[in-house]
């Protein structure tokens, strides 16, 4: 009978099998003509270890295969030279497995494992901690992010692949989270390796892919996302995040270490999320306190469009623009009206009343919108609950920025506001997005152009210093293109009014109410309403 070698564990199957490194260790120990190399995960029962090649075959290699690669770990190796290797032989079948480590991400392995551990910061990390452990050469590394329902651990690689880390991809994510190590070379290569992606010898198994499990969902009623990913207790290294019910499937986000797990944004506005745990470490107000977001999947979740509330106090040209809105809206977003509201604050709180999204786009009776304007735009519900400013084209002085320009209002910041400062607007978290509106034209009459002039003046004299601010005040009182100059007066009258009550907050404040405007205008110019 021929010598019998192995390599790491010891298959049992005759009292005087030897242990070598490899085969051409084991072609320097052996006494015999041949000799076998087996391995403890091949089914031999029945087979012929007497078996030898005939003469015209005896200076071949012979190899027999598995149920998974040409050749299963089973030869018959000639001490002389060799010619090749031939393969044409019985299958024989792997029918165990190495053994199983499984690593819990935090909800619980599902698959049988040998040994657990915990998930700590990174995979790299985790491998080298529990494979110094072990003593096996080949393992298998499993996650309880996925569902091994059917999967074949005996599976193995080519022989030609022996000492490489085999990945298995979960889902469409490459970088999965199942792997088939040959532990001795694993921790010799990582021993100074910073990232597992640059281990030297990384196979991504190809055509075998492994179905994570479903991602848990938490549907919440705020309007972003931050507060609910406070409140939760996260168990699972991902979570969806949403504001309503969405199918999926979702992208498998990247587990590998820190930095490729991502925040995901699933829609335009974020109304879907996937979120992973680290993020809460890292939350103050929004989830781009996070470093880490992936915006790459911002189609795969449709969002109702944002309602349109048209705002109207007796504008000249109210029922022009307002025809103009109708006219060049997608018909999608739902179009409602508020008309001859006294007061700024009741005029902003009843558009708000009316709408029936959590945020809407309120557009005034003096701005002509613009035909490009993007009403499938959608706020950031990645971030705090905000106002979102647009841009308008100011005809007079040739400003652009936000005054008179769309806002998407978030609904409930409207409805808590009571008007606290002199722009109401400003009064609670707001950020600017720098895309045209339309132009605002608010010289169609001397009332119109002076109160407009006179509220927003008001508001930027208040403001400085502020270089930006005090650059458009000058406009306001240098440059007017109207007949009348109306604009230009109402500057001047705000800065009047400014300094004689000392820039007193109360007295400023009065510029919210109609009535107080138009006894100041009377008295000040001798200027009444829709004059």
């Amino acid at each position: 009978m021929f010598d019998i070698f192995y390599s790491g564990k010891k298959p049992n199957l005759f009292a005087h099998e030897q242990r070598a490194d490899s085969i051409e260790h084991a072609k320097e120990l052996s006494g015999t003509r041949y000799f076998w190399w087996v391995n403890y995960l091949t089914d031999y029962t029945g087979f012929d270890f007497l078996w030898e090649p005939v003469p015209w075959e005896a200076e071949q290699v012979h190899a027999w295969p598995s149920q998974h690669q040409v050749n299963g770990g089973t030869m018959l190796v000639p001490k002389q030279p060799v010619t090749d290797v031939n393969r044409q032989h019985t299958e024989l079948a792997r029918i165990h497995r190495p053994m199983i480590i499984g690593i819990d991400h935090g909800n619980g392995l599902t698959t049988d494992c040998d040994l657990t551990t915990r998930f700590v910061s990174d995979y790299l990390g985790t491998l080298k901690r529990i494979l110094s452990r072990v003593e096996e050469e080949y393992i298998w590394i499993v996650s309880s992010v996925c569902d091994y329902t059917g999967f074949d651990f005996t599976w193995h690689p080519s022989e030609w692949q022996a000492d490489m880390l085999h990945v298995f991809a979960s889902d469409e994510q490459k970088f999965g989270d199942t792997f088939y190590v040959h532990v001795p070379t694993f921790l010799q290569r990582t021993e100074n390796l910073a990232l597992l992606e640059w281990f030297p010898k990384l196979n991504f198994v190809p055509d075998i892919r492994i179905a994570r499990r479903p991602i848990p969902e938490v549907i919440h009623d705020y309007d972003t996302h931050p507060q609910a990913v406070w409140e939760h207790e996260f168990q699972d290294p991902i979570v969806l995040f949403s504001t309503h019910r969405v199918p999926g499937p979702f992208p498998a986000v990247n587990l590998w270490r820190q930095a490729t797990r991502a925040v995901v944004p699933l829609a335009p506005g974020a109304s879907a999320a996937l979120v992973p745990r680290d993020a809460k470490n890292y939350l103050k107000t929004q989830l781009y306190d996070y470093p880490v977001v992936n915006k790459k999947h911002m189609d795969l979740v449709h969002e109702r469009p944002l309602d349109i509330v048209y705002i109207s106090n007796g504008e000249p040209d109210a029922e022009q623009h307002w025809e103009t809105l109708h006219h060049f809206t997608s018909y999608v977003n739902n179009i409602h009206r508020v008309d001859g509201v006294n007061g700024r604050v009741a005029a902003y709180q009843a558009a708000a009343r009316q709408s029936t999204t959590p945020w809407f786009f309120a557009v005034f009776a003096k701005l002509e919108v613009a035909a490009s304007f993007d009403w499938s735009w959608q706020p950031d519900r990645l971030q705090e609950p905000k106002h979102y400013i647009f841009h308008a084209e100011n005809p007079v002085n040739g400003l652009v920025y936000g005054h008179q320009a769309i806002i998407a209002y978030n609904k409930e910041l409207v409805l808590n506001n009571p008007g606290r400062g002199l722009d109401f607007t400003l009064d609670s978290a707001h950020e600017v997005v720098p895309m045209l509106s339309g132009t605002a034209w608010y010289d169609t009459s001397p009332w119109v152009a002076w109160r407009t002039a006179f509220r927003e003046c008001l508001k930027l004299r208040a403001s400085l210093p502020d270089v930006e601010n005090e650059y458009r005040l000058n406009k306001w009182l240098t440059i007017d293109r109207s007949e009348g100059k109306w604009s230009q007066r109402g500057a001047e009258d705000a800065m009047a009014y400014y300094d004689e009550v000392g820039g007193d907050f109360d007295a400023l404040k009065k510029s919210y109410e109609w009535s107080w405007l138009a006894t100041y205008a009377f008295i000040r110019r001798g200027l009444a309403p829709d004059q």
